[in-house]
């Protein structure tokens, strides 16, 4: 699913997160490490956001250096405390999206209801709360048909009844549509309602696999 080839992330020259070879499987993934040990580094190199060396390679095919319009269709994010421009409303940023990401129509409606966004989602995001901006990019990350979704801290800034259904969102596509999963958390992940989760370890220097 996810191949990694010479990838170093540096920062003032100095190597965040090194992966000389590693290949990831489809799956579920919780990527596990305390606050500063790379994990956000990680995703946002994985989705294109952060420069980084070397290259990543989705389905063993696609380059995020040499195809990345074709690669950043395939793979979603959402950021840990997501910051959005404030005088649009939530619903023109998912149809943005949406366009973007080529989604079906009307997938979208299916995220605004069950996460019961349906009373806000035509209001400014300049009024909305950090739950609200988090279930917001929530939704915007489920988006399309991405073959891998990434969530940076989702139990942050999300209430209990919110994260099962983020759990119940997970289950379907990955058991509908097989898309894998990299999640990262520095609290304990309540992964109960998953399919399969599978660990990650970030620390400060080398990224280590755990099967």
């Amino acid at each position: 699913m996810l191949q990694f080839v010479n990838f170093k992330k540096l920062y003032g020259g100095f190597p965040a997160l090194t992966v000389d070879k590693l290949t990831i499987n489809p799956g579920i993934y919780w990527i596990k490490g305390v606050n500063g040990s790379g994990k956000s580094t990680l995703l946002k190199s994985i989705a294109g956001i952060l420069a980084f060396e070397g290259d990543i390679l989705l389905n063993n095919s696609i380059s995020i250096k040499k195809q990345p319009v074709a690669y950043r269709k395939l793979v979603n994010f959402a950021e840990a405390e997501p910051v959005f421009p404030e005088f649009l409303t939530g619903k023109e940023l998912i149809a943005l999206f949406a366009q973007a990401k080529d989604a079906p129509i009307g997938q979208e409606q299916h995220y605004i209801n069950t996460m019961q966004m349906q009373s806000y989602v035509d209001r400014p995001v300049g009024t909305y709360s950090s739950g609200m901006l988090k279930k917001l990019s929530l939704v915007l990350a489920f988006m399309g048909k991405p073959r891998l979704i990434l969530l940076d801290e989702p139990l942050i800034t999300i209430d209990v009844a919110s994260l099962k259904i983020l759990n119940g969102w997970i289950a379907e596509r990955y058991n509908q549509e097989g898309t894998s999963f990299l999640l990262s958390s520095h609290q304990a992940l309540e992964h109960a309602e998953l399919p399969i989760a599978q660990e990650l370890l970030v620390e400060e220097q080398t990224l280590k696999f755990i099967c």
